[in-house]
């Protein structure tokens, strides 16, 4: 996949399939248009390419931290598993939500970037305040020598498909197994290990004490996960807390730890990919630690076991093929 970063690296293109968003999460919505961009540039023998932005727009309209399912770095890897030819990333600032719908389509689309279709969703809008829609475009195409294609919005079972959704379902809800569903994947983040005060060790419970790669990242509901962690291209079954220690603390420091079951290496300052599979429930503050060591070790049996289903669950399907 060729990535382009800023407009002044664009080389036009007119026979590119364009479709324009942020794609925060590259969820199942997403995948359903870019796998259309793809299947229509095979046919015309064209190149499929994604225009996204960065910061967030909502980000830099709104002058707040906008929390993400994906960081560019992440979201580039997935366009690419997906077999998008193209990737093109311009810095979303102030003057760039300015320009008026008409000259973003003519000096943007048309004559920085190059399209012989855009494909959108019937809501798509651009432009300052948004003013420009399906039926701008639909107007201009003509002139600029590019046709419009609109999709309807993504629905998995009940859920319209959304990154807000999703958002929602991680940092308010904990439901990892529903957000797993809309984006198709685990949710996941990197971090780098810290040492820590080293109190998980002295219970039976060591943990991985992890700082987080980006600060961009979504962070999930407090509470204890079942997670996989990645560690140097190897995979092992954890369970993970996020939350502030308040058995053990002051309770004002946000903290994110794995324990790793059956793993007794040091890995300070390595990095670990942790993926969320299932929230087993709230943080609580114990009585004592041996009331904390208690509930750990039911923890701990209570993930091995959810784990354990999946493999099973996966086993049966492979069997059933």
């Amino acid at each position: 996949m060729k990535f382009e970063y800023g407009l002044a690296a664009c080389q036009r293109d007119l026979s590119s399939i364009v479709t324009v968003g942020s794609f925060d999460g590259v969820h199942a919505g997403h995948q359903a248009v870019l796998a259309y961009v793809v299947r229509r540039a095979a046919a015309l023998r064209a190149c499929s390419t994604v225009l996204t932005f960065e910061p967030h727009p909502r980000e830099v309209l709104s002058g707040r931290p906008m929390p993400l399912l994906t960081t560019i770095e992440e979201k580039a890897t997935i366009l690419e598993s997906l077999g998008l030819c193209r990737l093109i990333v311009v810095e979303f600032t102030r003057d760039f939500a300015a320009l008026v719908p008409q000259e973003y389509v003519r000096r943007i689309l048309a004559g920085r970037i190059g399209l012989k279709e855009i494909v959108v969703g019937h809501n798509h809008g651009f432009g300052r305040n948004r003013g420009g829609d399906v039926d701008l475009l639909r107007h201009m195409g003509p002139e600029l020598g590019f046709s419009v294609d609109v999709l309807p919005h993504e629905f998995v079972g009940a859920h319209k498909v959304s990154s807000r959704l999703i958002r929602t379902l991680i940092a308010d809800e904990g439901d990892m197994r529903t957000a797993h569903t809309l984006l198709t994947r685990p949710f996941a983040f990197k971090g780098r290990v810290q040492r820590g005060a080293g109190r998980g060790r002295l219970i039976g419970y060591p943990t991985a004490n992890l700082e987080m790669l980006s600060r961009s990242k979504v962070i999930p509901k407090t509470g204890v996960y079942v997670v996989k962690a990645l560690l140097e291209g190897l995979v092992f079954d954890g369970m993970m807390n996020i939350g502030y220690r308040p058995t053990v603390s002051d309770g004002q420091q946000l903290h994110l730890e794995v324990h790793l079951f059956d793993f007794g290496k040091s890995i300070y300052g390595q990095m670990l990919e942790v993926r969320f599979l299932h929230r087993l429930r709230d943080e609580i503050r114990f009585s004592s630690v041996a009331e904390l060591t208690r509930q750990l070790t039911q923890d701990a049996r209570e993930a091995r076991a959810f784990l354990a289903s999946r493999e099973l669950s996966a086993d049966s399907a492979i069997a059933s093929i």
